[in-house]
């Protein structure tokens, strides 16, 4: 039998089983429909984050502020690092604005910060903004993965 995933819906916070070998061929929640793999960011809040932590798959989530200058520049680089790394490593940008008890709970003193959680637990993190190829060589490495 194929190994099955546990891959929350980043959109609607349904958990979801998908095999391992479909994760690039664009699965979608089974509740809403919403794709289960982006090579985008996508916002998230602290609910969906408190699931989607204990997935098979990695995430990477930016912890930003729109009033932060160093969190826009960031954008895009996160964006392409996210292009890079799908379907291995799924990532997500959390508003600390909109959700500061979450923030406060992963004790984010400074932004942009990014943690990188895998099957339940935190795995790494880092701060401030970086180019997009770091971002890579810090999941890969920190996670094991062929570049």
């Amino acid at each position: 039998m194929a190994e099955t995933m546990r891959v929350t819906c980043l959109s609607c916070g349904q958990a979801n089983r998908v095999p391992a070998e479909r994760l690039a061929a664009g699965p979608k929640c089974g509740v809403c429909g919403a794709p289960l793999i982006s090579a985008k960011p996508v916002a998230i809040d602290g609910a969906v984050l408190a699931k989607a932590v204990k997935d098979d798959l990695p995430l990477l989530v930016d912890f930003w502020a729109p009033w932060c200058g160093p969190c826009r520049q960031m954008a895009p680089q996160f964006e392409a690092a996210a292009g890079m790394l799908t379907p291995r490593v799924r990532f997500a940008k959390l508003n600390t604005e909109e959700d500061p008890a979450v923030s406060q709970r992963h004790g984010i003193q400074g932004i942009p910060a990014f943690i990188l959680f895998g099957r339940g637990r935190e795995v790494a993190r880092a701060a401030g903004a970086r180019p997009a190829r770091d971002l890579v060589a810090f999941v890969q490495g920190k996670l094991g993965l062929a570049a």
